[in-house]
This record gives structure tokens, sequence and C-alpha cells, in this order.
């Protein structure tokens, strides 16, 4: 009997724009090569459902997710991927929609705008799903189990309120997970959690410490390749 698992690359993304972390114009060719390669991009609800074994995973199967929900993602990447007709997951921090991203401001320089409401829920009837990153994007880790509950339990009644639909996707900011982060995700009632770990997603994974691979500046074609078919997994997540 074949011990085969059917695995999915998970990609996050951060700031498509010209001059942000993946530049606009390689965004675009590497949405291009996934629509050619004929990689089956799963929504979020496939993506669930999948790893729950409750519906099939396709081979080449992806996931794209995008962290703090910058407003460039409405302008620069969304109309890429809805002309190949992908779907995305966006993690929205709930108390700062249409305000700032101060966590990426102190890296770029300048204030770092982030989707309000309105095109959040344009986005949404479009074919959008989000999830959350959490009230103010705080390093969890460091946090006292009020506070910590807070940022989590919060975030998900907020957003659940301004979308009209259950969220139940988590992201963690700083890609920061511990034993006790992991309990106050799953006790809010989220079904998957993504970390910032390398690795490939599996229906043996651990459904709140989902593994992803990064997408930067210097990813090009043959580097995102590389995510997707040949870099070797990593040994799972350990937590403390």
């Amino acid at each position: 009997m074949s011990s085969y698992s059917p695995r999915v690359t998970i990609l996050k993304y951060q700031r498509p724009d010209p001059y942000g972390p993946i530049p606009a114009r390689s965004f675009q060719r590497q949405m291009a090569f996934l629509h050619a390669a004929r990689y089956h991009i799963l929504s979020l609800r496939e993506l669930v459902t999948g790893l729950e074994g409750r519906a099939s995973i396709p081979n080449r199967a992806v996931h794209l997710t995008f962290d703090d929900a910058t407003a460039d993602f409405a302008g620069q990447a969304w109309p890429v991927m809805r002309r190949y007709g992908f779907p995305a997951s966006v993690f929205l921090v709930s108390d700062c929609i249409g305000k700032s991203a101060e966590w990426l401001g102190k890296n770029v320089g300048e204030a770092v705008p982030l989707m309000d409401a309105e095109t959040i829920l344009r986005l949404q009837s479009e074919g959008v799903r989000f999830g959350s990153h959490t009230r103010t994007h705080a390093h969890l880790i460091s946090l006292d189990p009020e506070r910590l509950n807070d940022e989590v339990t919060t975030s998900r009644a907020a957003l659940t309120q301004l979308l009209g639909r259950d969220v139940f996707a988590f992201c963690y900011p700083y890609g920061e997970v511990n034993r006790a982060v992991l309990r106050a995700v799953g006790n809010a009632g989220y079904r998957l959690g993504f970390t910032g770990e390398r690795n490939r997603a599996t229906r043996g994974t651990h459904p709140l410490i989902l593994p992803r691979h990064a997408v930067s500046f210097g990813t090009g074609i043959a580097g995102l390749f590389w995510k997707l078919a040949l870099q070797p997994g990593g040994k799972p997540l350990e937590l403390t």
C-alpha cells in the first residue's frame, strides 16, 4: 500500500507593488507561470476540506496567502489573480483596517496603507477570502494570557461581524507560535493556522500550524519552481 499523502504548497506574499518585497512585475510573471504550468490553486474552503479529508487534494496543489491586507493587494495583486481565476486568502489586522501598517513602516521608512472596509467587502464579493491576523499584529508569544486571548478572539468576532461569514483561518504575526498561542487560537474557534515554517502541508499536518514558503524580492521563476516542486520539506514545527 502506498504511503503517499497529498501535499499542498502554501505560498506567503506581502506587498506586491512596484517597490515592495515582491515587485508587481515579478508577481505578474509568477501568476502567469502558475497558470501556464497548470498548478491547482486551491481556495481557502478547498484547502480546509482537503486537509480535513472531506474532499480530494489534487496533484500540484497550491494555496496563495497574503499577510497584512495592504492596500496594494487590491490594486496590484488581485487584478492579476482574477485574470487567471485564482482565489486568494488575505489576513486582516482587525484594529488597523483602513489605517497604516506601523509594523511594516519601520522597515521601509514610510507609512504602508491597509485596505479599508469598503475595499474588503468589495473584494469579498469578487471571491477573496479573509482570515484573522490578530487585533494589532502583536508578538503573541510575549503576551500574558488575558491579552493573548483578546488578540485572537476579539479579532475573530470583529471580522465575523464585518464580513458576515465565519472567520475560521488565522495567521500568526511574525510567524511566532508556541503551545500557549496554539491553545488560544484553537480555543477561539479557528480551524486553520498559518505559520512561517518552510514545509508542505498534508493531511497529517496539524491544521493550526500549517507551513508556508515565503516569496520575497529575489524570488524569480526558478526560485518559485524550487519552492513548489524541488525544495525538500523541513522537520515538522516543534512548539515550546
